[in-house]
This record gives C-alpha cells, sequence and structure tokens, in this order.
C-alpha cells in the first residue's frame, strides 16, 4: 500500500501543481505577449502538459482503485474516499472534454493561421482549467484532511 499511496500521491502533485502553474504564473506572464505566439504557446505547452495528464489520471485512477479494494472495498472506506473518487471522475472527464474539443480546435486554429479563433478556444481551455484546478484543491484538501473532517460520520 506504500507505494501505491506514494505514487498517488505524486501524481496528484503533478497534475494540480500542473494546473496551478498554468492558471496562476503562466498564464498572467503571457498576457503581454502578442496573440499569434501566446496562442501558438499555449497549444505547445498544453500539448505537452496533457501526456502528464493523461498519465496522472491512470495512475490516479488504478492506484485509487487499488486502496479503496486493499482496504475493504468502497463499503469500508469514509465519505471522503467516496467524494474523493467522485470528484476525480469529474476532473478526468473534464479533461477529456478539453483535450478532444476546445485544444483541438486550438490546434487547429493555431495551423490555419485563425488567431481570434484561437485566442477564443485559449479562453474556453482556461475556464475548464479553471474549475479543474478548484476541484483539484478540494481533492487534496479532503484527501488529506477528510477522515479528521468526517471523524463523527
Amino acid at each position: 500500500m506504500g507505494l501505491a499511496t506514494a505514487v498517488h500521491t505524486l501524481f496528484a502533485a503533478i497534475w494540480v501543481g500542473g494546473m496551478f502553474f498554468a492558471y496562476v504564473c503562466l498564464r498572467p506572464t503571457l498576457a503581454g505577449i502578442d496573440a499569434k505566439t501566446r496562442t501558438t504557446l499555449w497549444a505547445q505547452v498544453l500539448h505537452r502538459f496533457f501526456g502528464y495528464v493523461f498519465l496522472s489520471a491512470a495512475l490516479l485512477l488504478g492506484t485509487g482503485l487499488h486502496l479503496i479494494r486493499k482496504l475493504g472495498g468502497m463499503a469500508a472506506v469514509g465519505p471522503h474516499v467516496h467524494i474523493m473518487l467522485t470528484l476525480g471522475l469529474v476532473m478526468m472527464a473534464l479533461a477529456l472534454h478539453v483535450y478532444f474539443a476546445p485544444l483541438k480546435r486550438l490546434k487547429l486554429a493555431v495551423l490555419a493561421g485563425d488567431v481570434p479563433e484561437a485566442g477564443r478556444r485559449v479562453g474556453q481551455i482556461r475556464l475548464f482549467v479553471g474549475i479543474n484546478l478548484l476541484l483539484g484543491l478540494a481533492v487534496i484538501a479532503i484527501a488529506s484532511g477528510g477522515r479528521y473532517f468526517f471523524a463523527g460520520a
């Protein structure tokens, strides 16, 4: 269980930390760059980042289900684990949506040189990443403090 817990925690940090960096640090820094360069850069950064997102999602789901099984199944774990799993699945669904819809359209717009469309897609991705970042931070809080939050439940 120790290795599964370590892998689970590390890949949660990679995914949520990557979103935090992109949203809080990179996004404001790129605001002063011309739109064509900015949208091209976002397309490249996000393409690379999503490789880690998918690896993280697969490992988080796999290790999470393994840990739940080792602890006796869903009936044996606390409500914080149920919440963590549910929010994690929502985050994965949002990531899949971003990758297969707005990010795909961003890449096509960048290739076509359609800067206004690329900018719209970056804005759309920013919204979903912001939502996923908030969900990820909530999951981390619930995962780390949940057994204490729900101690009386």
